[in-house]
């Protein structure tokens, strides 16, 4: 759902700038109280899984595909404020460096794909899981149905943003039943990689999920030793709960590589019919409104290497790329908000002493 420059008018491609700054600037303030020892560098991860898991266009009907948003697999993982974060660092990178998705469609981008679904995939996982007992099952079926509806949620908002100043002459309900009709199928794939993506960290570590503290009931975690529960029977699970040996680092070496992976090898092999909100602008003329893109010249444009003939290497190399970009970028913001939550937190404790 990367909407290309042309397809709004400066008002609302402004006024979208300015929610979407509005917004990360709020979610910088809550990530502070998000962000600890685990899910700061588990953030980073989480943008560069998200960066990977977009190159994979998968099939959702004839002559369309879809790729995964992520925002609601990025709330339930690291909090919704950081999940927009994460999405919003994401967009930057495949902007400025892919050529995907319009400059000055950026902030449209965000309120899209950053903020709607993280705090729509955020509202039904919290809205499922709350007053239940929150074992395995339950929150990986939490997972699927805020996944799923979170994008036909973003595509009904696109359509309200296409109403109030879209640039083609072309029924606003005509869209409507386009976008959400297709996306509603992309959710259906979005549902299935969010929920698969967090029954695995929750079998290896629990207490990495985000959407999982709190629990009234424990996980279990099963080992060559024997079963251990994670959080307590009938209470919050505790931050520090047992990892069962399984320390971060290796956790986020293992998704780093199932990162580079995906945009390095996988990639290769995904759908090239167009996604969802490309099918929809070429059968509706919307298309015809796309304007050339600032850097479509660039080493990186197209998720391809300038200079590099052989397809496969030159696709690999920049999804390599992209995921190394997006790890540092990622990692940087996140590392500041760390250490602005650490001094925080001591200032705190030494005005109570």
């Amino acid at each position: 759902m990367h909407v290309p420059d042309g397809f709004f008018n400066v008002p609302v491609s402004v006024g979208a700038g300015v929610f979407a700054a509005a917004g990360v600037a709020v979610c910088l303030r809550g990530a502070k109280r998000e962000l600890d020892d685990r899910t700061a560098p588990m953030a980073g991860l989480v943008a560069a899984f998200i960066f990977a898991a977009q190159m994979l266009n998968f099939p959702v009907a004839a002559g369309t595909s879809g790729h995964l948003l992520g925002g609601a697999l990025a709330a339930i993982l690291v909090g919704p404020y950081t999940a927009v974060l994460c999405v919003a660092v994401v967009l930057l990178v495949q902007g400025f460096f892919f050529a995907d998705g319009g400059l000055t469609a950026l902030g449209v981008n965000i309120t899209l794909m950053a903020i709607v679904t993280a705090v729509v995939g955020w509202a039904v996982f919290r809205l499922i899981t709350r007053g239940r007992p929150r074992g395995r099952a339950t929150l990986v079926a939490a997972s699927f149905v805020a996944a799923l509806v979170s994008v036909p949620s973003a595509a009904l908002v696109f359509t309200g943003l296409f109403w109030l100043g879209g640039t083609a002459p072309i029924e606003p309900g005509s869209v409507a039943a386009a976008m959400v009709g297709v996306h509603l199928l992309i959710g259906l794939g979005e549902g299935f990689i969010t929920a698969l993506t967090v029954s695995s960290v929750l079998a290896v570590r629990p207490d990495l999920v985000y959407g999982a503290r709190g629990m009234t009931r424990a996980l279990t975690l099963r080992t060559a030793d024997g079963d251990v529960q994670v959080g307590q029977q009938g209470g919050p699970a505790a931050p520090e709960a047992p990892s069962a040996g399984i320390g971060l680092r290796p956790v986020l070496v293992g998704g780093a590589l199932v990162a580079v992976l995906l945009a390095g090898v996988v990639s290769f092999y995904a759908s090239s019919a167009p996604d969802g909100l490309e099918k929809v602008a070429a059968d509706k003329g919307l298309s015809a409104q796309e304007k050339p893109h600032a850097v479509e010249d660039g080493p990186l444009a197209g998720y391809s290497v300038k200079g590099v003939e052989n397809q496969r290497l030159s696709g690999g190399l920049a999804g390599v790329a992209g995921v190394a970009l997006t790890v540092v970028a990622g990692g940087g913001v996140f590392y500041v908000i760390r250490r602005r939550r650490r001094g925080t937190d001591g200032m705190t404790t030494a005005s109570a002493q």
